[in-house]
């Protein structure tokens, strides 16, 4: 069997070798990426809940689902102009690959200068039309200000490091967000504990690290991956194509539209939580946290299946994605088991260490959340792998569809919390918006795939 082919500047060619190894050896350093942004995001969240109490972690908390909505569009957008140029690296086609990477970036100038401008100018409607609590509602408004104002640096590090995975190299994005992670942390507590800078430190932080991160991908795309790609940007590859312009929004347009259409679930969940109270609020985000240091490691392993099935379908090889579709499943689920027995484990430690001697109620809440998600976890890995691989093979209108369940899901959850179950209403909408998307999904890609032969 033939072997992949890595280069020096970390370029892999995934459509050789055996896709269980490629897949796994693929998404490592996605996955410990999203580990250590999450212990980043977890450590923030200590500084926060510690040094400045729960009600400014509960501000912050009450801007995740807004955050979600505008921000998940961008990554959503990001990752899909990079499939395109994953295709056209599978297939060896360089002249495409460029004009793809050229009229990407000038997609992505005009979604950083329209979207600053409509969300800071949006953000304080949006919160109080989400009911934000007023206890918290001015540390909302402060930090997701400087979140929004940050969308040009968010960008950055997420087309640039969208353009070297396309290209096969997962390493060093990982590497420049693993730098970018320790110097948020440092940066969290240099602005609020000996600066006694609020929540704005904590935003000035993370807008700032996310610039560094962008910067350094970009710089590494430049100095080795055009080079050793042999790769030149002539003036004729500077100039916009339509037709390019067209493929890309086409693919990556709806990828972001698909992640903000399950985001607007989270925004109607999240009006639900502050319906119930501070006390859900504080709760849920503690919870939360804690969730997604262990469900995002399942999404960066559909990345990986992304870019995996973009470049076999670039070289025309539905038998290696029809194999890693199967090993993706595999590990997914026994990642899913481990998250679960490690959550069982470790839980009350976990609360514990977020919220301190926090009211007995609020942590109550943050063990019932992580227990009842973690059971469900498997939907959420399964949705990974079947929708990113729709998106990989260019189908990102299903994957807009399949955010449609997830609407549908979480609005569910959060009508069940309000009117009958309470904030076990809040820990059954995630898992049911996974479910409904998954299945959507699962149908989608055996459809697909039927057809591509």
């Amino acid at each position: 069997m033939e072997t992949a082919r890595q280069t020096r500047s970390g370029t892999t060619d995934l459509t050789v070798g055996r896709p269980l190894t490629q897949i796994l050896r693929f998404s490592l350093p996605l996955v410990l990426g999203t580990l250590f942004q999450q212990l980043y995001s977890f450590a923030d969240t200590v500084i926060v809940g510690r040094c400045l109490g729960t009600d400014a972690l509960g501000a912050v908390g009450t801007t995740y689902s807004l955050n979600f909505l505008i921000l998940g569009f961008i990554q959503g957008a990001c990752v899909g102009f990079g499939i395109p140029a994953a295709e056209a690296f599978g297939a060896r086609d360089k002249n495409n690959l460029q004009k793809y990477l050229v009229n990407g970036a000038a997609l992505c100038a005009a979604l950083s200068a329209l979207f600053t401008l409509l969300t800071t100018l949006t953000a304080v409607p949006l919160l109080t039309l989400m009911h934000t609590p007023a206890e918290l509602f001015d540390d909302a408004a402060l930090y997701i200000r400087i979140i929004f104002l940050g969308i040009p640096a968010t960008v950055l590090y997420n087309y640039s490091s969208s353009v070297l995975r396309a290209m096969g190299d997962s390493r060093h994005p990982f590497y420049f967000l693993l730098a970018a992670s320790i110097l948020n942390i440092a940066l969290d507590w240099i602005l609020i504990v000996p600066f006694h800078m609020g929540v704005d430190g904590a935003a000035i932080a993370t807008v700032f690290s996310q610039a560094v991160s962008g910067l350094l991908c970009t710089w590494w795309f430049f100095a080795r991956t055009a080079e050793g790609e042999k790769l030149h940007f002539t003036a004729n590859d500077l100039r916009l194509s339509w037709h390019h312009l067209r493929r890309l929004a086409c693919i990556g347009l709806p990828m972001g539209f698909e992640y903000s259409v399950s985001a607007i679930g989270a925004v109607i969940m999240q009006d639900a939580i502050n319906l119930l109270g501070s006390t859900a609020v504080a709760a849920q985000t503690a919870g939360e946290k804690i969730r997604q240091m262990f469900t995002l490691p399942m999404e960066s392993v559909g990345m990986a299946m992304a870019t995996y099935a973009g470049q076999n379908h670039g070289a025309g090889r539905p038998d290696r994605i029809r194999q890693g579709i199967r090993d993706g499943c595999k590990i997914q689920l026994c990642y899913c088991a481990a998250a679960w027995a490690a959550i069982f484990l470790c839980k009350e430690y976990a609360v514990g260490l977020v919220l301190g001697d926090a009211d007995p109620a609020v942590t109550t809440g943050a063990l019932t959340y992580l227990s009842v998600m973690s059971l469900l976890f498997a939907f959420h890995g399964l949705l990974m792998i079947f929708r990113n691989t729709l998106q990989g093979l260019g189908y990102s209108i299903q994957a807009v569809i399949s955010g449609v369940g997830e609407l549908i899901g979480r609005s569910l959850g959060g009508v069940l919390a309000v009117s009958r179950l309470g904030f076990l209403g809040i820990c059954l909408a995630n898992p049911i918006a996974w479910g409904l998307a998954m299945f959507y999904c699962i149908f989608m890609v055996m459809r697909v795939m039927k057809k591509e032969g």
